[in-house]
């Protein structure tokens, strides 16, 4: 049972917001309180909706008491008082989930970073399929794709590559794909036919904002150099790639895809910004360690969380240990959203029960 001051609380902030906006108020206030609103605009609904069903459903208990109420009266209250019955725990349970405490992170764009690990030239390969099932999966949900940087391998893979995913809640959608990503298949340069196994480490970290971090010049190592193309192949003959060291960290992020040393800048300090993004929420996470043991998983590169098993055309996530056997279609990108929302919910039916826990 959801307490109901909880309720009229969530209802009662709602209702303020309504009212500021339709104040005189500077136009700062206003786009603040326009994402609050629509935060809370599906939320109220399904309050809405279930304090309606309670309110409906004692009405009917009253008619079904009275002992004045004709028997045909009495048959169509008690048909339709069982429907709500049956029908008050979904919308219970849909509102359990809407008011799950949401990451701040989760409206974000993302910085992809895909990069072949084990394997070797088949490891790189797995790489390029895993970005362009991301790439597939974006277009699906109408989210913009745009490589940042791309360190290509000799037999068409990728060694790395970064990419921006913009667009509504990519990280609420990608977050659980952090991690090492195996697969099990017999490589294309493999002439005996034997299956071989290779590994491609994924991190989706949510974009940062330059008032989320504030990087300060003189923290900053900024080398320039010559860019070169596979193999040391020249493709550029000013020193227009940039490699930037944040020194209070180590981190290093370096680009070179642009012929403009300014672009290049730009779009190392995107990433920067958000790999330090990452590492503090990390920190702050790290005060709910044990919380986030019996959660989908922490977004530990380490962590090997998935194995696409070519010979026998299936994907499982060993997190939640669920197996398609559709690998075709989730490695295009097109049924990858299946496992993506069975990720999703059991993430919100593991902290459902962790708050359950707190309030026995």
């Amino acid at each position: 049972m959801i307490p109901p001051d909880k309720l009229r609380r969530v209802a009662d902030r709602f209702e303020e917001i309504e009212a500021a906006m339709a104040a005189d108020i500077s136009p700062e206030d206003y786009v603040s309180l326009s994402k609050e609103y629509a935060d809370l605009s599906p939320v109220v609904a399904v309050i809405r909706d279930y304090e309606s069903a309670q309110t409906e459903i004692g009405s009917l208990e009253e008619l079904l008491a009275d002992g004045e109420t004709d028997a045909e009266m009495a048959e169509l209250a008690k048909e339709e008082l069982q429907a709500l019955k049956q029908k008050l725990p979904e919308i219970e349970h849909d509102l359990q989930i809407k008011l799950l405490p949401k990451d701040a992170a989760d409206d974000r764009s993302v910085i992809l970073e895909v990069r072949a690990g084990t394997g070797g030239d088949e490891a790189s390969l797995f790489a390029g399929d895993l970005f362009r099932m991301y790439q597939r999966f974006a277009d699906l949900n109408g989210w913009r794709t745009e490589i940042i940087s791309a360190s290509e391998s000799e037999v068409g893979g990728y060694k790395e590559i970064v990419a921006s995913i913009t667009g509504a809640s990519v990280f609420a959608r990608m977050k659980f794909e952090s991690g090492v990503h195996r697969v099990q298949r017999v490589p294309v340069t493999e002439a005996g036919g034997r299956i071989h196994t290779s590994a491609a480490t994924v991190a989706v970290l949510p974009e940062a904002e330059e008032v989320d971090v504030q990087v300060d010049e003189k923290d900053l190592r900024i080398d320039v150099f010559r860019a070169s193309g596979p193999g040391g192949q020249s493709v550029n003959t000013t020193d227009s790639a940039v490699r930037i060291t944040h020194l209070p960290t180590g981190l290093v992020v370096s680009q070179q895809d642009e012929k403009s040393q300014h672009k290049n800048k730009a779009k190392a300090l995107k990433v920067l910004r958000a790999r330090l993004f990452e590492q503090e929420r990390e920190r702050l996470d790290s005060a709910r360690a044990a919380d986030r043991k019996g959660q989908v998983g922490s977004g530990d590169r380490s962590e090997r969380i998935r194995t696409y098993n070519f010979p026998q055309g299936r994907v499982t996530d060993h997190r939640i240990n669920l197996t398609l056997y559709k690998l075709d279609r989730v490695i295009a990108g097109d049924a990858l959203g299946e496992l993506v929302d069975a990720l999703i919910s059991e993430d919100q039916a593991n902290r459902l029960a962790a708050l359950d826990a707190e309030n026995a």
